[in-house]
């Protein structure tokens, strides 16, 4: 494993929260090209700007850029059809798909900044399952690092976020997830750059099986090397 499980991680969750793309799924190749389009288009540095658009939701980020005569609802909108397009290098994570159908369905929730077309898209092109909960970027008025999509992903499992386990793999997200009083794993495997974290972090679901307990709560166990 790329980190020990510290000391507390034997603790059983109610329900598990998964941000969607670099954390259960790989789609930094495609939603690059995509948005280094748009970039270039408006006279973006495309090299300082990428890094800064993974995380958000497209409104969010283009609203951020604060841009003279782009209007950020029009410009999302086109690039999530752009990206709707182009899912031709989008993969899983490696161990993703059998770790998430181990789960019991009624336990898990995905939490993306993505729509819900884009999100349905990209995890029929990796793969995976869609899960029975979903909180998209259409459900809340202020997305990520806002805590609002893990509480509202909670509430839609009837669990408290302090019963949660958020996976995620960007600033954005972890700051998101920690707000909300969850607990956090940091997917390290789609970025170059290692992260600094407090967080315990994962590379391969290959890695980790849960547990049920007696109690029907979630347990992760490291898988033997």
């Amino acid at each position: 494993m790329s980190m020990p499980m510290p000391h507390g991680f034997e603790k059983p969750y109610a329900a598990f929260l998964f941000d969607m793309d670099g954390t259960i799924l790989n789609s930094i190749r495609a939603a690059e090209r995509v948005w280094g389009d748009w970039a270039r288009r408006h006279g973006l540095d495309v090299a300082a700007f990428l890094p800064k658009m993974h995380g958000s939701r497209g409104i969010d980020t283009i609203t951020r850029l604060n841009l003279p005569g782009v209007d950020p609802e029009h410009e999302s909108k086109l690039v999530t059809e752009a990206e709707i397009a182009d899912v031709s290098d989008v993969v899983a994570i490696p161990g993703a798909a059998t770790f998430l159908s181990s789960l019991p369905p009624d336990r898990w929730a995905i939490v993306t900044s993505s729509p819900l077309r884009l999100a349905h898209r990209r995890l029929e092109a990796a793969g995976l399952p869609v899960p029975k909960f979903m909180v998209t970027a259409e459900d809340v008025k202020v997305g990520k690092p806002d805590p609002q999509c893990y509480i509202l992903g909670a509430e839609r499992l009837g669990v408290s976020t302090q019963d949660c386990l958020v996976f995620e793999d960007v600033a954005a997200g972890i700051t998101a997830g920690e707000a909300a009083g969850a607990d956090i794993m940091v997917i390290t495997t789609t970025h170059h750059d290692k992260m600094e974290t407090p967080h315990p972090t994962l590379s391969s679901y290959d890695e980790i099986s849960i547990r049920i307990s007696p109690d029907h709560r979630m347990l992760i166990v490291p898988n033997a090397a």
